[in-house]
This record gives structure tokens, sequence and C-alpha cells, in this order.
């Protein structure tokens, strides 16, 4: 069984409500198990990792008790505002890396316009360097990991303007 056939596995059980695969061909043995509240947390995480940056806006706010209201309008349009952007997600656990090797130029950059099957970045799991391709046309807006850095399955890497 090679690496996209387990990935394939890996989509379909997570559509799926099936908790636990297990696989054995001859001298190869693979189980996959998926636990809804776990994967929610994963997905949590780099959420508010991207959003750190903006945490420390709102202790000047906590001071001011009263502007308080004020603040949660420019909040609330923000999200609205990225509501027509698309999400490249990491479809394993790895380490991301922009470009193909050190000093090699990044696959793709903010402005950069993507298509379906272009590569976006590798991401390295177990020695193996997979190669990450769009799966939509668009524009990147921004890159939401760091070069060379820890990812986790389902975390954005990239946010894309259709």
């Amino acid at each position: 069984m090679d690496f996209k056939q387990i990935q394939e596995l890996i989509k379909m059980i997570n559509k799926s409500n099936i908790s636990e695969l297990s696989i054995e061909q001859d001298q190869f043995k693979i189980t996959i198990k998926q636990k809804d509240n776990e994967v929610q947390q994963i997905v949590t995480v780099p959420a508010v990792t991207a959003v750190q940056p903006v945490a420390v806006a709102p202790q000047p706010v906590a001071q001011a008790a009263p502007a308080a209201a004020a603040p949660a309008a420019p909040a609330a349009a923000a999200p609205a505002a990225a509501s027509n952007l698309i999400t490249i997600k990491s479809p394993m656990i790895g380490t991301f890396y922009r470009s193909a090797g050190p000093g090699k130029p990044s696959f793709v950059n903010v402005g950069d316009e993507v298509a379906p099957g272009k590569v976006v970045c590798i991401i390295e799991a177990m020695k193996l360097f997979n190669e990450i391709e769009s799966e939509v046309s668009g524009k990147i807006v921004k890159v939401l990991v760091d070069d060379a850095s820890p990812v986790e399955y389902d975390q954005p890497l990239f946010l894309v303007e259709p």
C-alpha cells in the first residue's frame, strides 16, 4: 500500500462515521483511529495560534470596560471579510516546508496565483517529502505557517482568494 492510498483512506474515514479501521496485507499492517473530540481540538489550536497577535489588542479594551462594545463590531467584520477565502489545509502531520530545499525559491508567495495541481508546499512525514498540491484556484492571500515548523492534520496552511 503506497502513501497516496493511505492518505485516501484517512480522508474517507474522516468523512465517515467509522471510528477505527485495521488493514493487514502480507507483512504490512495499518490501524487508523478517529476520535471526533481530538480532531476538533487540533483544528482549534492552530486557529488560536494564528490569532495570538490579535489577542494582544483586547488587553487595552479590557482596561476601558465601557468601550468594550465598540471593538466587538470590527472583530465581527473581520471574519465576514475572510468568509470568502478558501483555506488550504494540511492533509497530514509533519514538518511544513515552503521550498524544495534551503536557498531555493518558495513554491508560492503571497499574491501568487494557484490552480488545482500546483505544488504549494512540502510536508515531511517520517523522512518522506510529500508535495502538497492546491485543490483550488485563486490568489494566495496569506501563509499561515512558518517554514520548517510542525503542522497537524487539517491545520490551515494558506488562505486563498478565489
